[in-house]
């Protein structure tokens, strides 16, 4: 009788079906937890990129009203007949309050000559902000008067309110600057236009980075500039705490709009939700643990029985059948038991064939033949061209060397294709040297089968048969190999249009080729070896097939499955 080491087959039942079944309910948890954390950061995020677009529409909204304000002002006799006589500015005040009444960002406005006189000014007068405006602001113009200048200043005036952005432009006869405009929009009505968004953080700046209006003191930097920290693609860090932001610039690329939100959520929601996990997964536990202990004592009966037959089994008594006429699984299992029992019986007598076979040292054997009249052909050949061609004698000499060493070098039973194809090429070279244009050849592999790992020199005595057999009724010799991945297996096919092989004499080739039985010399002996070593290391599925016709050829094709060389 066998003995059990810790848990009985009540308790292992137990644990297993509570193993399995609180497992994938702890999966549905994690995943339903992960999937509601994602969602608070996903509603997060599409509440940060909403709100920059929303702004991004307002801020270039409300540049486009300015910027159209400008040219029909630019449009306006009274504006040029004010400069001209300064009289009239009184319709230029109608013009501007006109406008600024109708807009959701307002502003201060100038009409200042060639002379540096401001002729219109809807601010009180004051001498220093004035020239301000004329040392910092009408230079640029007049260095472009055909364009808008935007820059980022926060200037307080002496009513108190404050203007954050400077909008002027030149006003022009005949391409002569006669005069500016400009106009200081109020910083109040920029943070109207950014406070009432869902996002915690909301900044605009110029295409310098200063600071249009932001709703966070702690977004200034240095010299009014906002350089966040960028901790990923979607987040930044501010005085030590991460938010989602998003960028979004004005179609001009003059402004751009920064919404951030906190990514720490309120952590009462997620107090109540992992409670609430909790609580579901302890009702969850208690009510598998009743289930666990109901199935787990209807099994113990048949367990006996089986364990009897393995006890047995284990002495070496191999006819160790077991009977259990239960009706359940357990019925199924002895019957199990049984084939398994007789399945190794035969496992057994077929691995004590096998071993007879000693397959790794037949193997090796096949692949160490090599033909010793190929070698003296050659010799006989290189004898008589280093009389004539010293360079092609010397070509011969490499391509032999190459032979040789390639052939004699047993260290591997596996070899990248690539390898054996130039072992071939030079194989063939060297026979051309003997027989010159009475030999023909033609190579054509695909691309996978040269990177396939194949059995070494597994065509070499297929093609020395060709050559050997070939020209025993003719002088010319045509040979075509080919390689092709079909699926999941590489063919090779051995192609020559020798005078071929007769019937019967096929025949017996055949039979030798599939007998099984080892053979050590007579017709066929090379085919026979090139088959048997493909079944030895692949299976009865691969091996070697032969086709010939008398006066036609022969072709000779080889199945083993695709294995990606190193």
């Amino acid at each position: 009788m066998i003995k059990t080491r810790g848990k009985n087959f009540k308790e292992t039942t137990k644990s297993l079906f509570l193993k399995y079944a609180i497992i994938p309910n702890l999966l549905l948890i994690i995943l339903f937890s992960i999937f509601t954390i994602l969602l608070l950061n996903i509603k997060t995020i599409y509440d940060t990129k909403k709100s920059a677009s929303n702004i991004e529409k307002k801020v270039e909204n409300v540049y486009e009203n300015y910027k159209k304000e400008m040219e029909r002002m630019l449009e306006l006799p009274e504006l040029y007949k004010t400069i001209e006589t300064t009289s009239l500015n009184h319709l230029i005040y109608e013009e501007f309050y006109n406008f600024n009444n109708q807009i959701d960002v307002k502003s201060v406005f100038h009409l200042i000559d060639k002379r540096n006189v401001f002729l219109v000014s809807t601010a009180h007068s004051n001498g220093e902000l004035n020239q301000k405006i004329i040392e910092d602001i009408i230079p640029f113009i007049e260095r472009n008067p055909n364009d808008i200048y935007l820059n980022v200043e926060r200037t307080e005036h002496t009513n108190g309110q404050v203007t954050v952005l400077n909008l002027a432009t030149a006003v022009q006869v005949d391409e002569e600057i006669v005069g500016y405009i400009v106009y200081q929009l109020f910083e109040d009505d920029f943070q109207e236009l950014i406070f009432d968004e869902k996002s915690d953080i909301v900044v605009i700046t110029d295409y310098f980075d200063y600071i249009v209006a932001t709703t966070s003191s702690i977004t200034s930097g240095l010299m009014n500039k906002f350089h966040p920290k960028k901790i990923s693609k979607s987040q930044i860090e501010l005085k030590d705490n991460k938010y989602y932001f998003k960028e979004l610039r004005t179609s001009d690329n003059r402004f751009a709009i920064y919404t951030m939100n906190n990514v720490k959520n309120d952590k009462f929601i997620y107090f109540l939700f992992f409670l609430f996990i909790i609580i579901v997964g302890v009702v969850t536990y208690i009510l598998l643990n009743n289930m666990a202990e109901k199935m787990s004592t209807k099994n113990g009966e048949s367990i006996e029985k089986l364990m009897n037959a393995v006890s047995k089994l284990e002495k070496g008594n191999m006819e160790a059948h077991v009977n259990i006429d239960s009706g359940d699984e357990f019925e199924v299992l002895a019957n199990e038991f049984n084939n398994m029992l007789d399945n190794l019986n035969i496992l057994m007598q077929r691995n004590a064939e096998l071993a007879n076979i000693r397959q790794q040292k037949e193997i090796k054997l096949l692949e160490s033949q090599f033909n010793p009249h190929f070698l003296f052909n050659v010799l006989e050949t290189l004898k008589y061209t280093m009389l004539i061609d010293i360079d092609k004698a010397q070509e011969i000499i490499f391509s032999l060397g190459r032979v040789l060493r390639y052939s004699l070098d047993d260290s591997l039973q596996e070899v990248l294709f690539q390898k054996d194809l130039n072992y071939i090429i030079d194989y063939l070279k060297l026979h051309t040297h003997r027989f010159g244009d009475r030999l023909q050849y033609k190579i054509d592999v695909d691309k996978e089968v040269i990177k396939a790992s194949v059995p070494k020199l597994l065509l070499q005595p297929i093609i020395e048969n060709a050559i050997k057999y070939g020209y025993e009724k003719q002088t010319h010799l045509s040979i075509r190999i080919d390689g092709r991945l079909i699926e999941d297996k590489i063919i090779f096919k051995v192609i020559d249009n020798g005078k071929g092989i007769s019937k019967d004499k096929l025949k017996g080739i055949k039979e030798t080729i599939y007998s099984g039985k080892r053979v050590t010399g007579g017709i066929g002996i090379g085919l026979y070896n090139t088959h048997r070593r493909v079944v030895l290391q692949y299976g009865d599925r691969y091996g070697l097939t032969i086709n010939s016709t008398v006066d036609s050829g022969t072709e000779v094709m080889i199945e083993l499955p695709y294995k990606k060389g190193d």
